[in-house]
């Protein structure tokens, strides 16, 4: 009765009766095996129609909702819902899986496709932003991913005939994207006037970039390009659900139960009307449709399969049939022959013949249904209804033979007697009625005891009872027929039921799991003749257990496919077949049952089922006695390694503790100490928790690790060198088959994986992102590429790595249990085994996922140790027993003994095996173990005389064995590392304390000893000197956390934790004398100095107890302490006892009686301590840490010469500092080797070591002291403090600027002009007073605007061309100008354009891709790539749409886009640099975290990224020889990178090695050889670094900040530029020898006071040189010749614009005080006037002979062009002039104010301008002013969004509109007006249009607005929103905006680029 194992019966899938049709689409193809392919619920399913067979694809664990087919038509991608839904590739033939797509999309995945070629596959999401991601589906990698749209996408596929360019459609849009690099950038499609815009569902692309859509009104709409070409209107009568494409053309399918055929150029061929076909019906919906050939496969929203044959389509087949939407609940069987019934909420009832897989018989209901049963003769069918009826049918003919409706809520459940003589039905209103089925079903009892809702019922075999369970989980029982409750539970007992449908009863209670009260199982069924059980639950599992099954929790095994609840579950007649059903996935599932003795047979059984075999974690259907685990195995499994605080945490607590502590901080604190320690000697290994983790390396040394250290131990010289990489325990170690390599895995939140350098010990490769907790086993892989490691998250994720480089290939939860042990085949590299606690699984790989099987092995036992043997097949593993499992395969052969208690090693030979075991013996095998060959036993007889330590006890459990050398290596629990000789002797060779925390420390007073004592019950003494051994150990009965040597040396005095201490002979360790005097744990002890006379003993229960050494009495007991003692201190006279408490309390008593004293703070200092070992105090103040609340301080120790005070702390730290440390927050050197807490530190009596032991890390580490002068650089010299010093970095207006930026996207600029009220396009337009007539008899209007060339043929302009830009960004970027072509041509940025100017022609051409502001270039210098240029722009959010920041990688010379990288650099690129082979690029990112990235720019893949910098990180610049190292420079910062595998290791800049040097801001960084590298600093310094340490500075360099500087890769020679006033001897720019020892300085003729150099490069003999001020000059390295190349105007914004009436030149006039004239045709500045103060507007006189300016301070000036003299100047106003003009007439000059005002002045009265006249009333400031043609008024653009007219030169305002329209006017540059309203767009809500101009052929208007955009639209343009075109490049705000003469060009002026862009305009043909 009580077996509660599983049944060794099991269920096979053989029938799926459905197809889902319902919210999925295009989901039904053929194969190419002419099998058909769809899904339904979870499964995917290939139906051959021919044999007519199903075989099923079960790897989903939900609803599969998205399909595609592979071009080649056998693989198959599949996606689901669900929280972390994944996507699967399958073989449609043998039903394996491919690959498995995980960990992007979340919800879902709703749309599939794959490329013509099969290579990619695109996925949709079901997330909030629809996210694209483009997948190289085999490596299951990420290529691109992109938020797709706001709303849900419903289609999505590639364009056939274009690579890289993708189409998406679904609610009111459609967008087609292209691929490029790692950046999806959608377009969206224009749909213009041709069609609606409208919800588009599915598409199809054909040649020449045509796609054809489907849309949801049933017309197609045709695209070219991204515009809507035209539209096939009523293609179907309403939505287009599906279109598909084969060689013949194209097939859709629609809503109203059509599909139509097209040809190849979408004309119609035919239409196929199913509805009228004869299995059609009303209301028919196509959802999928599939044309191949002459057959086209249809399926239906109500889930059938249509196929059609095209000659005869008239009659399609029908293939499949399945319920359609709504719940599915009713299922029954009948009782003599091999048919089901199911009902559903579709109102149909159905008959299913079991034998020939098929639907016999459909009737439709008028109410849904909810339950049927077959009555026991076959005849009646009777159904339970959602509305309380209930309906009999005869099954014959489903005619009705009653309708009965006696309640009003649902039947749940009907149930006719055995005797066929009564129906008794149940229903939601908690009653059962009974009916008589030959009185024609008449009531005759009801049973009323149920307070809930009936659920299941069951007749006895007699009829005599009924039993019944309810929704509250009630079981009651009636007499029958009359429906009395039975109370007497007696007569009961021997009742029979005849059928078991209950989910209630002692027979049924294992199906429920053991601690929970969910009532989540729907159905239930029992077989009564094998004894099983079948029960169907809410999570779509088909459940099988025994049955009986009495005891909660019982095994089973489990059977996917149905996705949501399993509504029911019955058993065939004959007990052949179970059948379920779904309720959501409304489909029928017929599973075959194959009992126990067929599935002996079947141990070859068809692989599929072993995917969906119940062998699944819960249920491990195995034997529930388990054997008791051993205690050791029981210990580590409950290890989970979580702390309080994870170090890679520490930065962000540290910046939090920062903010507090900001003014402490501002203090001076105390200097670092001068003498460091170094790391020397480890004692200590670590095999309690470990196994497996030893190793002989190539060269015969050994390796392990301890703690946070990895250990090379080199045995013949007795040393040990350390990976000191990681920073918390590392668990688990695996060597690479070259014994050169190993990994070693960590402890942490985000835990890492190092693959380390024996020889080296650098790191090759840091692996992490995807472990969390820890990393608990390791393997290489026989070839060493791959690492498979297994994490200590819950599910213990297994991940396949490539592990140089850094690649994650495939990743898969483990187990819930633990994992020991994982291997990689080593015959075949994708397969894997895990090994654990009770489980062993076998694994292969499948594109990004892992794929699991169980190993069969009956009871399942906990392996600790597996290794693969002599074939790919054969596996052996070590259990918990002691056995050794021989596994072929996944089936287990059979086990042989071989250890008493587990095995915890096993090690593959050439020939044999080698395993060890708890017992404590070695064991050689042969190759089968047949044979043992040979035991070792470890046991202290045969320790050889070498040996370095000592044996605790014989037969230490053995942990890890590894062979070589003709030695084999044995690693103990006991922590000892020892070494077989073949022959039989045992050498020890390392160990330390075992299990348990060590906190007792002592040295020894006058030799190189020390003592410790731990949680292990041990007394040891370690010999410090060269030999490195144990030299004594004693067991203690108790634990002990204290000791301490006499003054002489001769005791030793240990505490222990039960209270009592003891004093032994330091040498035998034999007792003297002991004493018991307290509970608590004695926490420290100390002899008073000198002769020692005295013993001060602390304990945890607050009293510090004195005793008299000699006479052995206690004397005297300090009391006062409220909290447990921590440490304790003598003064040097024996006289005074400084005690700390845990409450962080200071006292002091005298000895010996103990009585307490208080001393003020100052006179402790002046007392002569002994020893200092305590934390407290003002002299060590500095000790404690910023971030004190996550750790302690927990000891200290004061060197004998009184200078370093060395620290311990919690997080495992060694700290260094200069004593006394006063102050808070001193500075230090700190060590990381200890992982957690460090207990105790002390110093040797010669201060030449300093010992350190570490509590949970059980280790004693001894570190060698450097004194101060003793100054070689080493590799591990320590960290510097946590505080960068807060001395400010310098200061610097350039640098402060450039700091404090912020940019932001053009898109979401707002307006430049502080403008008030309601814009032009939203304002009512008044009516005006007299509406003309429609006949008019006045004069025709007369002409807007005087046309100035009347006499050509007018022609529009149809285009603008970017011809030339003038202007360079040299303000705010840096680095930015660079030779291209040896020289021949320049290349740098400005706004949002890359600039290539041939130096010889002064050409220009631009790369204009970017959609914002570009804020850094590099080019790449490797010979394979000349000309590739890389630029990184401004950007948004780092959300990878298309406004993210980006980096465009480009050809100078083409301008092709090479790669698009999209990047999570919020806000910015900062800094770009190539690596040495051009095939990386790094960037830096202006995110509050200055992410630094490394990518692989020609796949646009990222390889790793990290957190940069807290401040802003300037450049960041790859070392010109190297692909792995790199430098970044900041404010306050330096850091040395190496890129290893996918993770950034960094070092900051070690300071401390010259006296005084400061961290300044860093802002520039040159290469020399050597591993030299220089920055340039804030303050003019260069720094020289060696690897990371300072080794000299170059003192002022530059006399102001060094902002740039470059490495010749020629010659090595370095350029620096800087800020610096030129002066005789010095310059900005200087060139320097490869040490920065010797420089040219260079002056460059600028003219300006300071020179300010931002950008340099060095070519052949030439220097290009990029300014502060926008300048670009060439300098001759010979003979320092100057000459400049561009030029710009310096700070911005522009603001004035003039162009010339009759020749091509042009004025710009600007906020940087100059005025300067510019040729079109020789691409010049020809001339710049300095005026003193910012400009605002310029205009030129009609004639061109004279010009005026405005400037902001309200003054303005007139020159004549021709001698630049002043003609006159005048200042009648005190803020800025906004607008000047000449009239047409050359009388008047209207100068307009921001005063609100338009002066006018009479210019025929001479230069004394007086004002003559103004205009008011004017409402808000002047933007714009234009005169009529005949100079009588003025139109006057304001503010206030208000256009006024004024007469001239009255000041009069007209105000009449008919005066108004009849006024031709001589130009028009106002954006305001009904003339203009059209050029106001939709989305300036925060932005405005600030500039216009209409061209001099009054046809066309250009426009400027805050986004920085140029329009061009057709003038006048009254209608709201017209037509233009944009034109893009300038960064946001355009300032003005002008025609030259003849309309040839069009001049537009930046305001945030401070550039001047030259358009050509492109006339329309005559």
């Amino acid at each position: 009765m009580a077996d509660r194992t599983a049944p060794n019966c099991h269920l096979r899938l053989e029938w799926v009766y459905g197809y889902r049709g319902h919210q999925c689409r295009n989901n039904l193809y053929y194969t190419a095996a002419k099998e058909i392919v769809y899904f339904v619920a979870g499964v995917g399913v290939v139906y051959n129609t021919r044999e007519h067979k199903q075989k099923f694809y079960l790897g989903h664990n939900d609803d599969i909702i998205s399909l595609a087919l592979h071009p080649e038509r056998v693989l198959v991608a599949t996606g689901q819902v669900g929280k972390e839904p994944y996507i699967c590739v399958w073989d449609s033939y043998t039903l394996q899986t491919v690959s498995i797509l995980k960990d992007v999309h979340t919800h879902g995945i709703a749309c599939l496709a794959f490329d013509l070629e099969g290579q990619c596959l695109v996925s949709v999401g079901l997330d909030s932003k629809n996210t694209i991601c483009v997948w190289d589906w085999r490596r299951g990698k990420v290529l691109a991913a992109a938020p797709g749209h706001t709303d849900r996408i419903f289609d999505i596929s590639w364009d056939l005939y274009q690579p890289s360019k993708l189409v998406s459609c679904g609610v009111k849009h459609i967008k087609f994207w292209s691929l490029c690099g790692n950046a999806l950038t959608p377009k969206r499609g224009v749909f213009g006037k041709t069609g609606d815009l409208q919800t588009i569902l599915c598409l199809a692309c054909a040649k020449d970039e045509v796609t054809y859509s489907g849309a949801l009104n049933g017309d197609i709409y045709v695209w070219k390009g991204i515009n809507l070409m035209r539209t096939v209107q009523g293609a179907h009568g309403s939505g287009i659900f599906s279109m598909n494409v084969c060689e013949e053309g194209f097939a859709t399918g629609g809503r109203d139960g059509c599909v139509r055929l097209w040809d190849l150029n979408f004309k119609p061929i035919t239409v196929i009307d199913l509805r009228e076909t004869d299995q059609g019906y009303k209301g028919l919906s196509v959802r999928s449709v599939c044309w191949r050939g002459d057959h086209i496969l249809v399926g239906t929203q109500d889930s059938e399969i249509f196929e059609v044959v095209v000659h005869d389509r008239t009659k399609p087949f029908l293939i499949m049939q399945g319920h359609c939407e709504g719940e599915l609940w009713a299922l029954a069987v009948h009782p003599t022959k091999p048919l089901a019934m199911t009902g559903s909420d579709d109102r149909s009832v159905r008959i299913w013949s079991l034998i020939d897989h098929a639907l016999i018989a459909r009737c439709n209901m008028e109410e849904p249904i909810r339950c049927a049963a077959v009555s026991t003769d076959g005849i009646h069918l009777a159904l339970g209804m959602k509305d309380g009826s209930f309906t009999v049918l005869r099954v014959r003919d489903m005619t009705e033979v009653v309708h009965i409706k006696d309640r009003k809520e649902a039947i749940h459940e009907l149930k006719y007697s055995p005797d066929g003589a009564h129906l008794a039905v149940g229903s939601n209103d908690n009653s059962v009625d009974i009916y008589g089925v030959v009185q024609r079903y008449k009531k005759v009892g009801e049973c009323i005891g149920s307070n809930s809702f009936i659920t299941h019922m069951d007749w006895s075999t007699d009829s005599k009872y009924l039993q019944t369970n309810d929704g509250s989980g009630r079981r009651l029982f009636y007499r029958m027929p009359s429906g009395k409750e039975v109370t007497n539970r007696e007569e009961l007992k021997l009742v029979q039921w005849a059928s078991w449908t209950c989910v209630l009863g002692p027979e049924v209670n294992g199906i429920w799991p053991k601690y929970s009260d969910i009532n989540d199982i729907n159905s239930v069924d029992a077989n009564f003749n094998n004894q099983v059980l079948v029960t169907a639950d809410d999570y779509g599992l088909v459940k099988l257990l025994r049955y009986p099954c009495v005891k909660k929790g019982a095994k089973f095994k489990k059977y996917l496919g149905h996705s949501a609840h399993i509504t029911n579950a019955r058993w065939s007649h004959d007990y052949q077949w179970v059948i379920t059903i779904g309720g959501a996935d409304h489909s029928v599932f017929q599973w075959k049952f194959v009992p126990e003795r067929k599935s002996k047979e079947a141990v070859h059984i068809a692989t599929q089922e072993t995917f969906a075999d119940s062998n699944s974690e819960e249920s491990d259907s195995d034997q529930s006695d388990v054997p008791e685990m051993d205690s050791e195995i029981e210990q580590e499994t409950q290890l989970t390694y979580r702390r309080q605080v994870y170090k890679e945490d520490l930065p962000q607590l540290k910046e939090q503790c920062k903010e507090k502590h900001r003014a402490t901080a501002m203090k001076k604190r105390e200097r670092a100490p001068g003498s460091g320690v170094k790391l020397h000697f480890i004692h200590g290994y670590r095999g309690y928790d470990c196994r497996s983790n030893l190793f002989y390396t190539q060269t015969g040394e050994i390796v392990y690790h301890v703690a946070a250290i990895g250990v090379v131990y080199n045995r013949q010289q007795n040393t040990q060198r350390f990976y000191m990489g990681h920073d918390d325990d590392i668990l688990c170690l695996a060597i690479h088959p070259l014994k050169d390599f190993v990994a070693t895995g960590q402890v942490g939140r985000d835990s890492s994986i190092h693959i380390w350098d024996t020889e080296t010990l650098k790191p090759m490769s840091v692996l992490r992102g995807f472990h969390q907790l820890g990393v608990c086993a390791l393997d290489f892989s026989v070839d060493g590429k791959r690492l498979a490691s297994v994490g200590l998250d819950d599910n213990h994720t297994i991940v396949l790595w490539d592990w140089r480089k850094g690649e994650k290939l495939s990743a898969m939860r483990g187990s819930k249990e633990k994992i020991f042990v994982v291997k990689i085949n080593p015959y075949l590299p994708d397969k894997l085994i895990t090994a654990g606690v009770k489980h062993m699984k076998f694994w292969h790989k499948a594109g990004g996922g892992l794929i699991g099987r169980k190993g069969n092995m009956g009871k399942t036992e906990t392996m600790m140790c597996a290794v693969y043997g002599w074939s790919e097949e054969m596996v052996f593993s070590g259990t918990c027993t002691g056995d050794i499992c021989i596994w072929r395969d996944m089936f287990l052969m059979k086990t042989v003994k071989a250890h008493d208690g587990p095995v915890f090693s096993v090690h593959a030979l050439e020939k044999g095996f080698v395993t060890g075991g708890k017992d404590g013996i070695v064991a050689l095998w042969d190759d089968t173990f047949e044979r043992c060959l040979k035991t070792y036993a470890i046991k202290r007889a045969v320790l050889a005389p070498g040996s370095k330590g000592l044996l605790l006890e014989d037969n230490p459990s053995i942990r890890a064995i590894s062979l070589g050398h003709g030695h084999i290596l044995v690693g103990t629990k006991n922590g000892e590392i020892l070494e077989v000789d073949k022959s039989g002797p045992i050498t020890l060779l390392v160990q330390g304390h075992m299990e348990g925390e060590v906190w007792g420390l002592a040295t020894h007073p006058h030799l190189p000893l020390c003592a410790t004592v731990s949680d292990d019950k041990t007394l040891r003494i370690w010999d410090l000197s060269p030999s490195h051994c144990m030299l004594a150990v004693r067991k203690l009965r108790k634990g002990g956390r204290c000791c301490c040597f006499s003054p002489d040396g001769k005791a030793l005095a240990v505490g222990l934790n039960d209270g009592s201490f003891l004093i032994v002979n330091a040498d035998t360790l034999e007792d003297l004398v002991s004493f018991h005097h307290r509970k608590d744990i004695i926490s420290d002890i100390r002899f008073s100095p000198g002769s020692g006379k005295y013993l001060a003993v602390a304990s945890g229960d607050t009293f510090v107890d004195i005793y008299n050494v000699m006479s052995s009495k206690r004397v005297g007991v300090c009391k006062g302490c409220l909290n447990y003692i921590t440490h304790l201190d003598w003064d040097k006279r024996g006289k005074l006892l400084q005690v700390n408490t845990g409450a962080k309390e200071q006292f002091f008593f005298e000895a010996p009686r103990g009585k307490r004293q208080t001393i003020p703070a100052t006179e402790v200092e002046k007392i002569d301590w002994s020893t200092w070992t305590c934390v407290l105090g003002t002299s060590v103040e500095g000790i404690w840490p910023l971030i004190n609340e996550v750790t302690e301080v927990t000891a200290a120790c004061l060197s004998n010469d009184r200078k370093v005070l060395a620290t311990g702390d919690d997080l495992g730290y060694v700290k260094l500092f200069k004593y006394p440390v006063k102050g808070k927050y001193a500075k230090f050197k700190r060590y990381v080797a200890h992982s957690t807490h460090v207990t105790n530190v002390r110093w040797t009596h010669d201060d030449s070591l300093l010992v350190t032991v570490g509590g949970g890390d059980t280790c004693l580490m001894i570190w060698a002291h450097e004194p101060e002068g003793h100054r070689e650089f080493k590799q591990c010299d320590s960290e510097e403090s946590d505080i960068e010093s807060e001395d400010d970095g310098g200061y610097d207006s350039d640098v402060t600027r450039e700091n404090e930026i912020n940019y932001t996207i053009k898109a979401l600029s707002s307006n430049m002009r502080p403008m008030m009220g309601v814009k032009p396009h939203l304002q009512l337009k008044e009516p005006s007073v007299d509406e003309r007539p429609p006949v008019s008899r006045a004069l025709p209007q007369p002409e807007k605007l005087q046309t100035n060339n009347v006499g050509k043929k007018k022609r529009p302009i149809e285009d603008l061309v970017l011809e030339l830009v003038f202007g360079y960004r040299g303000n705010d970027c840096r680095n930015n100008v660079h030779y291209l072509n040896e020289g021949a041509d320049i290349i740098y940025h400005t706004a949002s354009i890359g600039i290539v100017l041939n130096l010889t022609t002064s050409c220009q051409s631009f790369y204009v891709e970017h959609s914002d502001d570009i804020l850094c270039l590099t080019i790449n210098q490797h010979p394979k790539f000349p000309n590739v240029v890389a630029t990184g722009q401004v950007g948004d959010t780092g959300d990878m749409s298309a406004t993210s920041p980006s980096i465009h990688v480009w050809d100078a010379m083409t301008k092709q886009t090479l790669s698009v990288l999209r990047c999570f650099h919020s806000g910015g690129v900062c800094s770009i640099s190539f690596s040495a082979t051009g095939k990386l690029l790094l960037s830096v990112g202006l995110d509050p975290e200055h992410t630094v990235t490394i990518w692989k720019w020609q796949e646009g893949a990222k390889v790793a990224s990290r957190l940069g910098h807290t401040q802003r990180i300037f450049v960041a610049e790859f070392r010109p020889d190297s692909d792995t190292h790199f430098v970044s420079v900041g404010i306050k910062h330096v850091r040395f990178w190496t890129l290893a595998g996918r993770a950034l290791l960094s070092k900051k800049g070690v300071l401390s090695t010259i006296e005084d040097a400061r961290m300044q801001t860093m802002l520039s960084v040159a290469f020399g050889a050597n591993n030299l590298t220089f920055t340039g600093t804030i303050s003019g310094d260069v720094c020289v670094w060696k690897e990371h340490i300072l080794v000299r500075i170059v003192a002022k360099a530059h006399t102001g900040p060094v902002f740039t500087m470059y490495t010749t890769l020629r010659d090595g020679l370095i350029v620096t530029g800087g800020k610096e006033r030129p002066s005789k001897e010095g310059g900005a720019l200087k060139l320097w020898d490869q040490e920065l020892k010797r420089c040219r300085a260079f002056r460059l003729e600028t003219g300006q006071i300071i020179d300010c150099v931002r950008s340099v490069c060095r070519g052949k003999g030439k220097i290009l040189v990029g300014t502060r001020n926008a300048e670009i000059i060439e300098v001759g390295e010979k003979n320092a010749a100057c000459n400049i190349l561009v030029n710009g105007h310096m700070d911005g914004p522009i603001w004035g614009l003039g162009t010339h009436p009759s020749r091509d030149v042009f004025l710009s006039a600007a906020e940087d005080g100059t005025v300067r004239l510019w040729d079109i045709p020789e691409k010049k500045m020809l001339n710049k006037v300095n005026l003193g103060h910012p400009a605002r507007t310029i205009s030129y006189s009609p004639e061109g002979d004279m010009v005026a300016i405005g400037m902001k301070n309200g003054e303005f000036i007139i020159l004549l062009v021709a001698s630049l003299k002043i003609w006159g100047k005048k200042r009648d106003r005190r803020s800025p002039i906004q607008d000047i003009r000449f009239s047409p007439n050359s009388c008047y000059l209207a100068v307009g104010s921001t005063e609100s005002a338009v002066d006018f002045y009479d210019l025929t009265l001479g230069p004394q301008l007086n004002r003559i006249n103004c205009c008011r009333d004017i409402p808000s400031f002047v933007m714009q002013m234009d005169f009529s043609a005949d100079s009588a008024y003025v139109q006057i653009s304001t503010g206030a969004y208000k256009r006024l007219v004024y007469e001239v030169p009255s000041g009069k305002q007209v105000t009449e509109q008919s005066h108004i329209d009849r006024i031709t006017w001589a130009t028009w540059t106002s954006v305001l007006g009904d003339e203009v309203i059209g050029i106001w767009s939709r989305n300036t809500d925060k932005a405005d249009v600030t500039c216009a101009c209409v061209s001099h052929s009054g046809l066309n208007i250009v426009t400027g607005d805050d986004f920085g955009m140029v329009k061009l639209f057709d003038f006048p343009c009254p209608e709201k929103f017209a037509k233009h075109k944009r034109f893009l490049g300038h960064s946001a705000h355009l300032t003005n905006v002008r025609f030259t003469n003849g309309d040839r060009f069009v001049v537009s002026a930046g305001g945030d680029d401070r550039s001047l862009f030259v358009w050509r305009c492109v006339h329309a043909p005559h």
